[in-house]
């Protein structure tokens, strides 16, 4: 008897290996810009919240944020001019009432 050699069709088998597979997607780089920022920022200028900024040097700006941007704020102070403060030379900031500093001592 004499066999005969089937060999498979290699197009069918490349069809088969180029289909779609499971890799692993990456994930996306996160935005530069999340907004909470200026979010932050808006709603403590819409409620006029007198706020209390550290500078790096340690010295405390009081007042409240008058107008902000992407590097500077605008500080409205009552008992002293209004200034603008670069971003970069803001070591924190926080809520005049949230103040512990002048409750504790």
């Amino acid at each position: 008897m004499n066999r005969k050699l089937i060999r498979p069709d290699l197009s069918e088998i490349k069809d088969q290996l180029t289909t779609p597979k499971a890799y692993r997607t990456r994930k996306p780089v996160p935005p530069e810009q999340t907004s909470a920022e200026s979010f932050y920022y808006a709603k403590q200028m819409a409620n006029k919240t007198r706020m209390v900024i550290l500078l790096t040097d340690g010295e405390e700006i009081r007042g409240t944020i008058e107008w902000y941007d992407k590097y500077a704020l605008k500080i409205h102070r009552e008992d002293a001019p209004n200034i603008l403060l670069l971003k970069r030379n803001v070591k924190y900031m926080w809520k005049e009432n949230e103040d512990t500093s002048a409750d504790g001592e």
